[in-house]
């Protein structure tokens, strides 16, 4: 390959990988065609793309950027995972894959720029989705004013009933 080829590739990987807010490094070692098709299509359902790069190339493009922190972890058999969107749903997929593959595992990832392990992509993977997350925040915002209610009518609930034992204890002595 020659430099101009070379460079091309670097340009086009650059571009790529600073639109995304997530990257993921992988190991694909063994795996077929086939597999790695699947993976590609998961991917690109939820969000996200997937790439293998020669390790050289992906480092200098890498270098300086916003998922800089990823660089030195390219080593033998690497793809990266991009999510441009939704980091969850791609670190979701990812680690479904990983689960049903023998072979494929996640080195490291960044996220924004920080580096991530393996284990911090997992916890990633298991936390609850957007929407989940914002039927819980409304659920929140609800109980405030429900239980501010709820409070005052209990409020004048026991003053009702205390005046009626007032009444009844005057209509017992009067009569």
């Amino acid at each position: 390959m020659n430099r101009s080829k070379k460079a091309a590739i670097i340009e086009a990987v650059k571009a790529k990988v600073e639109k995304a807010s997530f990257a993921v490094l992988t190991d694909f070692k063994g795996m077929t065609v086939e597999e790695l098709t699947k993976l590609r299509v998961g991917l690109r359902s939820a969000g996200g793309e997937y790439h293998v790069v020669k390790n050289t190339l992906g480092r200098i493009a890498l270098t300086g950027g916003t998922h800089d922190a990823i660089k030195d972890k390219l080593h033998e058999n690497s793809g990266v995972a991009l999510g441009y969107e939704n980091p969850m749903a791609v670190a979701k997929m990812l680690n479904d894959f990983v689960r049903q593959s023998k072979l494929f595992k996640i080195r490291c990832a960044s996220l924004e720029g920080k580096a991530m392990t393996a284990e911090q992509v997992d916890t990633l993977a298991r936390l609850p989705g957007r929407e989940q997350l914002l039927a819980q925040l409304l659920d929140t915002m609800n109980a405030l004013p429900t239980n501010f209610v709820l409070l005052f009518a209990n409020l004048i609930c026991g003053l009702l009933y205390a005046l009626n034992g007032i009444e009844e204890q005057k209509s017992k002595s009067a009569a």
